[in-house]
C-alpha cells in the first residue's frame, strides 16, 4: 500500500522538474524580461500539461529565486534565467527523456514506420495518456513528427546517413559565415555576454553531465543567434530547416563528446571577433569552425551508422 500512495507523488515530481527545466530553458531565451508576470496558462498550453505541473514547476523554481510569489497575483521573473537547467540544478534527463530518446533511436534506425497510432506508441514504449502527450507535444514542437488528420501521427523525413549529416554542414558553411558579414548585422552585448557564459559553463565540465538535448540545443542556440543577428530573416530561416532535421543524427553524435570541447572554445573565438566587430575575420572563423565538424563526424562515422 505505501508503494501504491508513493508512485504518484514521484511521478508528480518528475513532471515538475522536467516542466521547471523546461521553463528555465524558455526563460533563457529571454522570452521573459525580469520583472515580467508569468501566465500560468501559456505555458500550460505551451508544453501541452495541466496548470497543476506549471504550478508546481513556478513553485520550484520560486525555491530557486528564479520566480517570485505574489499573493493574488502569481508568479513574476525575478531573475535573469541560467544558460542551462542544470545551472540551477535541475535534471533534465528521467523516464520521459529515457523514453523519448528510445523512440529518436527507433525512428533513426527504421524500428518505427513513418505512420503510427497513439494506442501504438503507449503499448510500445509503456506510457500513459498524459505522458506521451508530453512527449508528442516536445516531438511536434522539434518538428519530426505530425499529428495526422483524424488518427495517429505522421513522422517527418529525416536524415538518416553519415553522408547526408554532412551536406547540412556543406549548405552551413554557405550561410552561416555570410550572415555575419550582413550589412544589417548587429549582434547585441547582452547576447554575447550569455552565449560566453553557456560555452564557460561547458568548458568547466558541462559537456560532460549535460543531457544530449541540453548539448545539442546550446549549439543551436549560438548559431541560430548569430544568423538572427544578421537581420536577414532568409538566413535564419533556412538555418532553422536544416538544423530540425539534422536533430536524430546530432543525439546519436553525441556518444563522443570530446570534439565538443574544441567546439566551445571555436565558438568563444568567433564571439570575440564579432564584439570586436571583426566580421570578416570572424566569417573565417566561421568556415573553420564548420569545416573542424565534418573533419570530427568522418572520424566518428561508425557511430553515425550504429
Amino acid at each position: 500500500m505505501t508503494m501504491g500512495k508513493d508512485l504518484p507523488v514521484r511521478r508528480r515530481a518528475d513532471i515538475s522538474s522536467v516542466v521547471a527545466a523546461r521553463i528555465v530553458q524558455y526563460l533563457a531565451e529571454g522570452k521573459l524580461p525580469v520583472g515580467t508576470h508569468i501566465p500560468t496558462q501559456d505555458l500550460a498550453d505551451r508544453f501541452a500539461v495541466s496548470r497543476s505541473p506549471i504550478n508546481e514547476a513556478l513553485k520550484l523554481l520560486s525555491e530557486k529565486g528564479l520566480v517570485s510569489h505574489r499573493p493574488n497575483k502569481g508568479y513574476f521573473v525575478s531573475a535573469v534565467a541560467p544558460a542551462t537547467p542544470e545551472h540551477v540544478g535541475l535534471a533534465v534527463e528521467d523516464k520521459l527523456s529515457s523514453i523519448y530518446f528510445r523512440i529518436a533511436e527507433d525512428r533513426l534506425s527504421g524500428r518505427l514506420a513513418d505512420q503510427v497510432s497513439e494506442s501504438f506508441l503507449r503499448q510500445t514504449y509503456g506510457l500513459t495518456r498524459a505522458q506521451l502527450n508530453q512527449l508528442l507535444s516536445r516531438i511536434g514542437e522539434e518538428g519530426w513528427a505530425a499529428r495526422r488528420p483524424g488518427y495517429g501521427w505522421t513522422f517527418s523525413t529525416m536524415l538518416t546517413t553519415p553522408e547526408a549529416l554532412e551536406q547540412t554542414y556543406r549548405m552551413r558553411m554557405a550561410i552561416e559565415p555570410a550572415a555575419l558579414t550582413e550589412p544589417t548585422f548587429e549582434l547585441s552585448r547582452k547576447a554575447a555576454d550569455q552565449c560566453r557564459e553557456t560555452e564557460e559553463w561547458f568548458l568547466s565540465g558541462g559537456i560532460e553531465t549535460a543531457s544530449a538535448d541540453t548539448l545539442y540545443e546550446r549549439g543551436v542556440r549560438f548559431h541560430e543567434m548569430l544568423a538572427a543577428a544578421s537581420r536577414n530573416p532568409f538566413f535564419l530561416d533556412a538555418l532553422r530547416r536544416v538544423n530540425r532535421v539534422r536533430r536524430l543524427l546530432a543525439y546519436r553524435s553525441m556518444i563522443d563528446r570530446q570534439r565538443y570541447y574544441s567546439q566551445s572554445r571555436e565558438h568563444l573565438r568567433i564571439l570575440d571577433l564579432l564584439v570586436r566587430e571583426r566580421n570578416e575575420e570572424a566569417a573565417a572563423a566561421m568556415v573553420e569552425h564548420l569545416r573542424s565538424v565534418v573533419r570530427n563526424l568522418k572520424k566518428i562515422k561508425p557511430l553515425l551508422e550504429a
